[in-house]
């Protein structure tokens, strides 16, 4: 079920539920998913207070929420998603179409966000697509960042763990730091499977940002806050070339909010083409809280599969 409501200062924003859950997408702006969580329930994702009914203007704005940017981090990821989004129906699903980013520092790049939720439950699957309407190619991957709200921890898995011998001397994964990233800061914890990062909104750290990226061949990532699991899932392609050393997920964190994101395989679009990202959520509630290994595995990893 989808309807158009307000929503903090935005007059097109459109409510997609199923019972279970709901989603409130912004069609002023974005397109942005500001809001997912169970009917009646609290929003697991972060939103920018202060950027709130904001309309127009030059400048990017966070907003909060989840989004769609292009990789490598450089000018045109910050084109401002300022401009109002059109909307269709395709049968179970809403998509919601950017304008072509067409002023610096846009490249003639298009987005969309097609949303499909499942009749019952939890899930939904984003299709996230980015088209080049330039006459040149160009080469990007797709990144789908999606701020969570303060006080949880992110996790992500490991690829395997495997003692040496002669079938193993080759590394298995990156693990990309950044030039703030400091791995004595408490925030972490590197353990033998699993990655944390804990968003902490004190602000006793020498680097307020902490980030990093692996290659996830589990293909998910979770975001544990208050009992409640957010979970993403994604497709891996082994044999691809994924952007920033490798990298296919990717967690940040801040003293406001923790990123969980997901990045598609490097392409070279031509003019005309196209690439699609996808990502299939879940969300669960009355999660047993813990902070170890033993209950990601005991706890969480049932609940994910």
């Amino acid at each position: 079920m989808i309807e158009k409501i307000s929503w903090r200062g935005w007059n097109n924003v459109y409510r997609i539920w199923n019972g279970t859950v709901q989603l409130l997408v912004l069609a002023d702006v974005g397109p942005r998913i500001i809001w997912y969580g169970f009917d009646e329930g609290e929003n697991i994702l972060h939103e920018v207070a202060s950027d709130a009914g904001l309309l127009g203007g030059k400048e990017f704005r966070l907003y909060g929420g989840h989004r769609l940017w292009v990789s490598p981090e450089v000018e045109r990821t910050y084109f401002p998603d300022n401009r109002p989004v059109a909307i269709e129906r395709h049968g179970e699903c809403a998509r919601f179409t950017a304008a072509v980013e067409d002023s610096p520092p846009g490249s003639n790049l298009q987005k969309e966000l097609e949303i499909e939720l499942e009749k019952t439950g939890s899930s939904l699957h984003l299709h996230h697509r980015v088209i080049n309407h330039d006459t040149r190619p160009t080469e990007l991957a797709p990144w789908a960042p999606t701020m969570m709200r303060a006080g949880g921890r992110a996790i992500l898995p490991l690829p395997p763990r495997i003692a040496m011998d002669k079938d193993h001397y080759l590394p298995v994964g990156p693990l990309t730091l950044w030039s703030f990233t400091d791995l004595a800061d408490p925030r972490w914890r590197f353990g033998t499977e699993y990655i944390q990062l804990i968003q902490r909104m004190d602000s006793n750290f020498r680097y307020q940002e902490q980030m990093t990226g692996i290659f996830n061949p589990a293909g998910w990532g979770a975001y544990f806050c208050n009992n409640f699991l957010f979970v993403k899932h994604v497709p891996i392609s082994p044999a691809a070339t994924y952007p920033d050393f490798g990298c296919n997920f990717e967690i940040f964190t801040n003293r406001d909010f923790l990123e969980l994101e997901t990045l598609g395989p490097k392409v070279v679009l031509p003019s005309g083409a196209h690439v699609t990202h996808t990502e299939t959520w879940q969300l669960l509630r009355d999660v047993p809280a813990g902070d170890d290994e033993q209950w990601i595995r005991s706890v969480l990893l049932p609940l994910v599969k």
